[in-house]
C-alpha cells in the first residue's frame, strides 16, 4: 500500500443510548417483525442504536484531533441533555416507507441547538451537506422491499406504537464514532468522547 495515501476513517457523530431504552426498541422489532415477511425490513442490530447529530463521511485520519477540539468548542456551555424516548414513525411516510424510526426529543428543545452547533463546528470535515430538518430520532429499520398492502400493515404497526414511551435518561456527552462496513454490515467502534458540561 502506498504510505503517501491518507487513511480515512468513515466517521459520524452521535448520543449513546442507554440499554434500557435498546430493549424495548428491541421488543418493538419484534412486535413489528412477526407481522411481516422475512427480509422486508433491514432490522437496526441492538449495538448500532444510536441518535446520530452529524454523518460527516470519510475523514482524514490526520484531521481527527482538529475535529475533536472543534467539536469540544461546538459543545462548550452545554448543559446534559434531559431525553425522552417516545413513539415509532416513518420516513418519508406511512404509503412509502423506508425509515422506520424511534422519536428523541428534550423538554427545554435544547437537542436541535446542539445538533446545530455540532453541524456547523465539523462543515469543514465533510463533503455531506447540512441537514436542514433535523429530527432526533434512533433508526430501528431500512425497509428493503414492501408491497402496499405490506406498508398499510407496517402503518397500522406503528399507529398502534404511536403512544409507545420507551424511556428517559441523561446524555452528558457525545461521541465521535468510526463506521467500518462488511458484508456482516456496519461495525461501530468509539474514536472520542466529548463531555457536556455547562460553563460554572
Amino acid at each position: 500500500m502506498n504510505e503517501d495515501v491518507p487513511l480515512h476513517f468513515r466517521l459520524f457523530i452521535a448520543l449513546t443510548i442507554p440499554d434500557e431504552i435498546k430493549a424495548g426498541i428491541e421488543k418493538a422489532q419484534e412486535e413489528m417483525r412477526r407481522a411481516l415477511p422475512e427480509g422486508r425490513i433491514r432490522w437496526i442490530r441492538r449495538e448500532q442504536f444510536h441518535l446520530t447529530l452529524r454523518f460527516l463521511g470519510e475523514v482524514n485520519a490526520e484531521r481527527v484531533p482538529v475535529l475533536l477540539d472543534a467539536v469540544r468548542g461546538a459543545c462548550n456551555g452545554f448543559a446534559p441533555l434531559s431525553l425522552r424516548s417516545e413513539r415509532v414513525g416513518f420516513f418519508p411516510d406511512g404509503r412509502f416507507p423506508r425509515v422506520l424510526w424511534v422519536g428523541v426529543n428534550d423538554r427545554e428543545n435544547n437537542l436541535p441547538l446542539l445538533q446545530r452547533a455540532v453541524q456547523q463546528a465539523s462543515a469543514g470535515f465533510t463533503a455531506e451537506g447540512p441537514e436542514q430538518d433535523f429530527s432526533g430520532h434512533i433508526t430501528m429499520g431500512r425497509i428493503k422491499r414492501i408491497t402496499r398492502p405490506e406498508a398499510k400493515i407496517l402503518t397500522r404497526l406503528a399507529s398502534d406504537l404511536a403512544e409507545r414511551f420507551f424511556g428517559e435518561w441523561t446524555a452528558n456527552k457525545i461521541e465521535i464514532m468510526r463506521s467500518e462496513l462488511s458484508e456482516q454490515g456496519a461495525r461501530h467502534s468509539l474514536v472520542a468522547t466529548v463531555p457536556l458540561a455547562a460553563f460554572p
